[in-house]
């Protein structure tokens, strides 16, 4: 089967193009939020061939530079690898989270809720704008977040929440399996509800 010049320069070639720049990049996004979340181990590799992809299809498209299709490929596999790498990142939930919770109503039952499911808490008594509140504040993982404000909209739906990112943390209570991911057997068996 003969395939035209035609055909490979303006359909396939730039769909190759469009599929490496997909993978170069769902990589590189892949490598920035494995180093922020402190999983050096694996960086190096994810480098290694996000770099190798992007030079084969950079080397594609300095061969033809005349073509259109091909810079479109390059531009739409970018945005593409960008969606793709977050997607991937947001299944595998990897990383802590501190949820600070705020409320100025009686905080007991949602105290004992967050407790019965094994999530730690510190709780402190603080002053809001129109009064006293209870603050309390759990370090999760991020595959048990929509557990926990679940908890809370069931049982406090009227207080106030933050999410933010945690780098690491250590001796706490924690879920079975929290803290940091050290290795690549640890990366890789997250998902499996280690």
């Amino acid at each position: 089967m003969h395939i035209s010049d035609e055909v490979l320069n303006w359909v396939i070639l730039p769909l190759l193009i469009f599929c490496a720049r997909m993978s170069d990049v769902t990589l590189g996004t892949l490598r920035n939020i494995f180093m922020s979340r402190g999983f050096r181990k694996i960086v190096p590799f994810v480098g290694f061939f996000e770099v190798l992809i992007w030079l084969v299809a950079m080397k594609q498209v300095m061969n033809r530079a005349d073509n259109v299709a091909c810079y479109l490929a390059w531009a739409g596999g970018f945005s593409m690898g960008t969606y793709v790498g977050m997607r991937i990142e947001e299944r595998l939930a990897l990383g802590m989270q501190v949820i600070r919770i705020i409320t100025s109503e009686s905080s007991e039952k949602l105290v004992n809720a967050l407790r019965n499911a094994n999530h730690g808490m510190t709780i402190v008594d603080a002053q809001g704008a129109i009064g006293p509140v209870k603050m309390i504040f759990s370090i999760v993982q991020r595959k048990y977040l929509k557990e926990v404000i679940a908890i809370i909209e069931e049982n406090q739906p009227n207080a106030f929440y933050s999410i933010e990112d945690v780098r690491n943390a250590h001796h706490g209570v924690f879920q079975p399996g929290g803290g940091k991911f050290s290795t690549m057997k640890d990366l890789f068996s997250v998902r499996k509800g280690k």
